[in-house]
């Protein structure tokens, strides 16, 4: 056994070649049951991450209802949910069952920087579905002209192209590294504290504290219609209105619960790493950081307990799945389904909103 420093904390490791150094090598000493339970784990939120999130994706394409311009960002978010499971979630639960990284230098860093680009698109999502609510809800007059069709591919691919160039730093400054405490090549948070406290500051903080405005704002606003206190030049709200907010609230705030510790760690190791280093339990760092992957699989579970609307086509989806007609003719919009289902309204007068989102 020997004690290390590694990515901002000291932790017992076993070497699997004690005169070698390579951090692919390292393997911690680790009761049975704790990586069969982490594997168990990852498994599970793989599953339902590439199910859930297909199943959003399908959604909004098969249903004329789900196809508006808030939820391009819906989509967008599945997406930057999807890339982890595909490629970096499997690299790390290989590295799991084989106590160790034996996939080498090039899949690490790809596997590092496609988890980079899946937490800061999903972050950056979020702070752009908040964005899409605040002016829905509290700027519907101008709504319809900042968020046309075009204009929301553009700001989808402002986030994606944003999103970019966030994490190309990393590969320069050579913070992806394999971290054998959580199995993962990820961003070692002692590379350089002025760049951790940068990273969660502006891939964190920041989008938190614009996305917390945009919601409070919005919070106000209904409280002040259900209090009847709003002046009457606010726009009115529905029902509909407010599931849809509180939808993507409850998104938000799971996110938030599941990334702050990670990032709250990250950066007191980064302030003062002398003192805060010893006081890090190895299995906080570790539940920390499965915690957030954990999120991944989240949001498709929020939209469908929440939305009426998703709730609906994803049972579809599963029946026509089962009954081999997914691919075929099978409109979720059809006449048989438009004489079942009322449909929505669209609130022509200027002083209320549309209620076809989300």
């Amino acid at each position: 056994m020997e004690r290390r420093k590694a990515t901002g904390e000291y932790h017992c490791i076993s070497v699997s070649k004690m005169s070698s150094l390579d951090p692919y090598e390292e393997v911690l000493n680790r009761p049975p049951w704790v990586t069969t339970t982490l594997g168990c784990f990852l498994i599970f939120t793989i599953v339902v991450d590439i199910l859930g999130n297909l199943l959003v994706i399908f959604s909004v394409y098969r249903n004329k209802k789900l196809r508006n311009a808030g939820n391009i960002f819906v989509v967008s978010l599945a997406v930057a949910d999807l890339v982890v499971a595909i490629y970096p979630y499997p690299l790390v639960l290989t590295s799991i069952f084989h106590k160790g990284w034996n996939l080498g230098y090039v899949h690490c860093q790809i596997s590092g920087f496609l988890m980079g680009i899946s937490v800061i698109g999903s972050i950056f999502n979020i702070t752009g579905i908040a964005i899409n609510r605040y002016c829905y809800i509290c700027h519907s007059l101008k709504y319809d002209k900042l968020y046309s069709d075009k204009n929301s591919v553009c700001y989808v691919l402002l986030i994606w192209a944003l999103t970019i160039v966030a994490i190309v730093p990393n590969l320069f400054v050579g913070s992806l590294q394999y971290d054998p405490r959580v199995y993962s090549c990820t961003f070692e948070q002692s590379a350089s504290s002025a760049y951790t406290i940068a990273v969660v500051f502006f891939h964190f903080i920041l989008p938190i504290m614009i996305v917390t405005y945009c919601y409070l704002r919005i919070w106000i606003l209904v409280i002040q219609v259900r209090r009847r206190v709003k002046p009457d030049n606010r726009p009115k709200l529905t029902p509909h209105d407010v599931r849809n907010f509180v939808t993507m609230f409850v998104v938000f705030v799971l996110f938030a619960v599941c990334w702050a510790p990670l990032n709250f760690i990250g950066l007191a190791v980064a302030i003062n790493p002398e003192v805060v280093v010893p006081l890090i339990p190895e299995w906080l760092f570790v539940a920390s950081y499965f915690m957030a992957y954990f999120n991944s699989c989240l949001n498709a579970i929020v939209y469908g307990v929440l939305n009426q609307n998703f709730r609906r086509e994803y049972k579809r989806i599963v029946v026509s799945v089962c009954t081999a007609r997914i691919f075929f003719h099978g409109s979720s919009n059809d006449a048989a389904e438009r004489l079942k289902s009322k449909p929505s309204p669209l609130i022509t007068n200027n002083n209320q909103v549309k209620v076809e989102l989300v």
